[in-house]
């Protein structure tokens, strides 16, 4: 399978320039409007209720796109994100996806291009994006020499943290698993749930279940074995296994963290109801620049790496990799068109996003000018300094074997399959491919 190198960020590059940064075809009815015009079908995934800064700066680049570009329409449709994943599924059935939509990287791609749905966009990258894209991010979009999705976002995880939770309680934020227990015993002897956690959506339990992975066995060795170079029976995977049910038994996850869907758990921790919370850069905005969330709150949560395991791990080897990214059909009825506007997106959405709706992109950015949050700022030290990006494991897995991942995630967090079934589970899925 194309696309599941371990993304590495290479320091070199990005100390050139600031990087900011955390899941066919219309018929040619539908290619003209009544007036004329050329229409181009777009669908995303950030709906005005849920994601308005990320709605409104779409929409402000498309006005600015039509405007520059007379007699070309861009005919919007937007659905949240699992609904998206849906229609598209669907979509791509009846031989009608969007002209421009979005998809994500690696393993996702894969029905997709076999099924020749997405168009090869190694020509505008080449030509109007050079040297545009962080590196290592245009490549997570890459199958068999090509690459499908121009990515917009570039996430690595943190392990965020109410500071004033854990002064309150005289606590220090752990640098070791060992500390991170010690932390777990502590709330919970105060009545407090400490970890946040909504798995019912499966891959919030594989962030866990990924770091545990990364700090025992290092950066390649769940790379290793879903690219079948190595074995998800190693002693180091099936070891990470075991560490989460630790955590399970230990009651660091919030009640009911199995039936909880993550925006469930977001509200527990930004009430206060819990301490930590492993999320991707996604949710920056919620402790910097949200005006919507209390600013109190946002003075109080800060983030730290995941921490060694054993004395194994190093912090500066992340979870993460590019986020959404966009695809042109390769049925479009109006492919020029749409691959112009695909461009002209990913350009103007790397200029506006990081101000705008508080997004770190995967294009290069030059941030002299723009006035960040301080996490804003600490994070970008943190990948400029990266050792290692590893790419979400559901994301690197094909559809069918990432839904064997996430419900053994989902029974290995239930106690419902030990640590030896999990890893067998996954090396029986993969070795069908």
């Amino acid at each position: 399978m194309g696309g599941k190198k371990t993304l590495t960020v290479l320091t070199s590059a990005l100390a050139a320039s600031l990087l900011l940064t955390a899941c066919s075809g219309s018929g040619s009815e539908d290619a003209s409007s009544a007036s004329g015009e050329t229409e181009v079908k777009f669908m995303h995934l950030w709906p005005e209720g849920s994601s308005k800064k990320h709605y409104d700066v779409v929409n402000e680049i498309i006005a600015d796109f039509e405007a520059e570009n007379e007699g070309v329409t861009i005919d919007l449709e937007v659905l949240s994100n699992e609904q998206y994943k849906d229609k598209l599924r669907v979509l791509s059935t009846s031989g009608d996806l969007p002209d421009v939509g979005m998809t994500w990287a690696a393993g996702f791609l894969e029905p997709y291009v076999g099924g020749n749905m997405f168009a090869p966009l190694d020509d505008l990258i080449e030509e109007e994006l050079s040297d545009a894209f962080v590196p290592g991010t245009a490549e997570a979009y890459a199958l068999d020499g090509a690459t499908y999705g121009l990515p917009l976002e570039l996430n690595i995880v943190s392990l965020y943290y109410n500071n004033a939770m854990f002064e309150e309680q005289g606590l220090e934020p752990p640098a070791t698993y060992e500390e991170l227990l010690e932390v777990v015993d502590a709330f919970n002897e105060e009545g407090i749930q400490p970890i946040a956690l909504g798995n019912r959506d499966a891959w919030t339990g594989s962030l866990w279940y990924m770091y545990l992975a990364d700090r025992l066995g290092g950066a390649d060795t769940l790379n290793k074995a879903i690219d079948r170079s190595g074995s998800f029976e190693d002693p180091a995977l099936v070891e990470a296994a075991a560490k989460v049910q630790e955590l399970v038994d230990r009651d660091a996850f919030v009640n009911g963290f199995n039936g909880l869907a993550d925006e469930e758990a977001k509200s527990m921790f930004m009430s206060e109801q819990a301490p930590m919370y492993l999320i991707a850069t996604w949710d920056l905005p919620n402790y910097t620049t949200n005006e919507s969330v209390p600013q109190e709150f946002r003075d109080s949560v800060d983030y730290m790496n995941f921490p060694t395991v054993e004395g194994e791990g190093d912090t500066q080897s992340f979870v993460g990799g590019p986020g959404v990214g966009l695809f042109v059909a390769e049925e479009s009825e109006v492919k020029e068109e749409a691959k112009d506007f695909a461009a002209y997106f990913v350009k103007a959405w790397g200029e506006q996003a990081v101000e705008k709706a508080g997004v770190i992109p995967a294009t290069k950015v030059d941030a002299a000018s723009l006035d960040l949050p301080q996490m804003y700022i600490d994070i970008l030290n943190e990948l400029n300094g990266a050792s290692n990006i590893t790419l979400f494991a559901d994301v690197q897995m094909s559809p069918d074997t990432a839904q064997v991942h996430l419900d053994s995630i989902q029974a290995l967090f239930g106690n419902e399959m030990t640590p030896e079934e999990f890893a067998k589970a996954h090396e029986d899925a993969l070795s069908k491919e």
